[in-house]
Order: structure tokens, then sequence, then C-alpha cells
């Protein structure tokens, strides 16, 4: 599983496939989380509309260019880098 918490910081790390949606759900239910995306590789799209909708501090910027570049600015309703 890519979803673990800690100390309040939800860690996102590798894949996050479909299965991770509902245990990502449950601990963005909690008061005070925020989300630490620095380590994810990839996101099923059920994972990506979860972060969306948190409207979270993601954190870090992930060292995976796809992520860096064309989801995180998603997620913050930025437009893509070039």
């Amino acid at each position: 599983m890519s979803v673990r918490v800690e100390r309040g910081v939800i860690h996102l790390e590798g894949v996050c496939p479909v299965e991770d949606a509902e245990p990502l759900l449950m601990a963005l239910q909690a008061p005070g989380r925020t989300i630490d995306i620095s380590a994810m590789t990839r996101a099923h799209m059920a994972v990506a509309q979860l972060l969306a909708a948190a409207h979270l501090n993601l954190g870090d910027s992930p060292s995976d260019e796809f992520v860096a570049k064309l989801l995180v600015p998603a997620l913050r309703g930025e437009r893509p880098q070039k």
C-alpha cells in the first residue's frame, strides 16, 4: 500500500493505484492532516480526484517529472509547465 499516515502527515509513495483511494479518503477525514507526495510516482485518477478535492498543502514537489509538471499544477488549479 502506498498510503501511510505518520504524525499527522499522509505520505503517498510510489504508484498509487485505485485500491489506495479508500485508505486515502479515510486518512483525509481526520482534521489537521497534510499530504506529502514527494515520493509519489503515479496516481490513479481516483487518488488524484481525492487530492484535488482535499484542497490541502501538497508539501514538497515530487521527484517524478510527470507528477511534478502535470499532476501537481492541475491539483493546484494551475496550467501545466511546458
